[in-house]
Formats: structure tokens, sequence, C-alpha cells
């Protein structure tokens, strides 16, 4: 339906209001300003933003905690949204190791870029093939295994002690208990996948590792489609300042 703000009767939109917080679980200034000015906004981007967490085959659970890091993660730090989705992670069974499991996903997830930038600098160098790698470092490299999309050849050849240092965080900086490998492959697919820092090279070991691990293409679709709709709180900054400096429809 396509609805336009001049022709919407009150009763229509609060439908829409009640739609929408059934769907996203929350309700801000800036929903009521776009629900006045344009209605069909909220009622469809409700729909687009929700299908993915209630269609999809991961629990609610899961979905949550992946909120949690796309919230969280450097490349976006949403406080509002974060605030909602720990509040409903909790609710819906994830545990404080959980989120803090979460949460060192999301420091590690820059590690990621250097490690591929690195590899781009020892081509240019010739330093790829310059120095051996120690075997004590080798093997750890080798323990680390598939469990993150960190290729860490290069970085172990051009600096040893750098790459000592990033996998003891990786290895030593996260709670006791919390997610599975498999719920790990699922959140760093996730924060790899998000257009706010996509990573092709992330994402295609991330993929190979997950499918090992037995998740499913659906699982893994849903992970990946969880991102969009974080671009929303663009619209909502700008209908913010709209607000602010323009009068509202109803006063025009």
């Amino acid at each position: 339906m396509n609805m336009q703000a001049e022709t919407v009767s009150d009763a229509e939109r609060a439908q829409t209001k009640a739609f929408f917080i059934a769907e996203r679980g929350y309700w801000r200034p800036w929903c009521e300003t776009m629900l006045a000015a344009c209605p069909g906004f909220v009622q469809h981007y409700a729909r687009y933003a929700g299908y993915p967490a209630h269609t999809g085959p991961l629990t609610q659970r899961m979905v949550e905690l992946i909120y949690v890091a796309l919230d969280t993660s450097s490349s976006h730090l949403f406080e509002p949204g974060l605030h909602t989705h720990v509040k409903r992670a909790l609710e819906v069974g994830a545990t404080q190791a959980d989120i803090f499991d979460v949460l060192h996903l999301v420091a590690v997830q820059g590690i990621a870029s250097v490690c591929q930038a690195t590899d781009i600098l020892a081509e240019f160098t010739g330093s790829s093939e310059a120095t051996a790698i120690d075997e004590h470092l080798q093997a750890r490299i080798d323990s680390l295994g598939p469990a993150h999309a960190l290729a860490l050849t290069s970085v172990a050849r051009m600096d040893p002690g750098y790459a000592h240092v990033l996998l003891d965080f990786v290895e030593h900086g996260c709670p006791g208990a919390g997610l599975t490998p498999a719920e790990r492959s699922l959140v760093q697919l996730a924060l790899h996948a998000c257009f706010t820092a996509f990573n092709p090279g992330a994402i295609r070991q991330i993929v190979a590792t997950a499918l090992a691990q037995q998740l499913t293409p659906a699982e893994l679709l849903q992970a990946i489609q969880l991102g969009a709709h974080l671009a929303v709180h663009g619209t909502a900054l700008g209908t913010n300042v709209l607000r602010q400096v323009a009068p509202s429809p109803s006063s025009t």
C-alpha cells in the first residue's frame, strides 16, 4: 500500500506505529517524525528490516547477538541500538559470556584488514619470501586454523613480534565460556559482510570455515542480511536534523 502523509488517518498511523514496534522492538523520535511525513517508509521499512530476523533459521538469541556485534563494531558504534539489542539478547537467553565473546570478536575485526594490507605491502616490497617464519610462530599460526579470517603469514614475516601479540590477544582475550565455534563464525560473517566494513577476503574465508562447521547456506544468508538495514541509522540522523531545522509537516 502506498500511503501518503496527507491521506492517512490517525487510526492508520497508530496501526503502522504498532506494527513497527512489533517488528523492530523500539520507537524513537525519528520514527514519529517519519510517520507524520512518510508513513509508507515506516511501514515498509519495518517489514523489510524485520524479515531476516523473523524468517531465517537462526535463533532469537543468535539474531540479537549479531545485532550487538553490528551496533558495537567500530565501523558503526550505534549506542541506542546497542542498548536495545543487549537487553533483548539477555531476555532471550544470551549470557554475559556470550556478549563478551561478541565484543572480543568486534575487537579482532580490525586485524583482518591489517593482514590483508600487509599482504599487499609484502607483495610490492618483496618481503613475502624474504624472511622465514620461526617454527614456534608458525605452529601458533597453524593451531589458530580457520577460526578467524586472519592471513598472518606476511605479518609474521615482516614483524614476528607483532604477530605474537596479535595471537596472544586472539587466543586469550576472549572469555572462557561463550559462543560455540560455529556461532563465532556467524558473528564474524555478519561483521565482515556489513556494508560499514565490507571485507570480501575475510568473507570468503569465513564462509568456507562456516560451511565446514556444518552451518547451512540459509543460516549464513541470514547473518549477512541482518546488517543491511543499519543504513537506516543515516536516515534517522537526517530525519532528526530536519525536524530541528524545518517545521513539521503538520504545521505547514
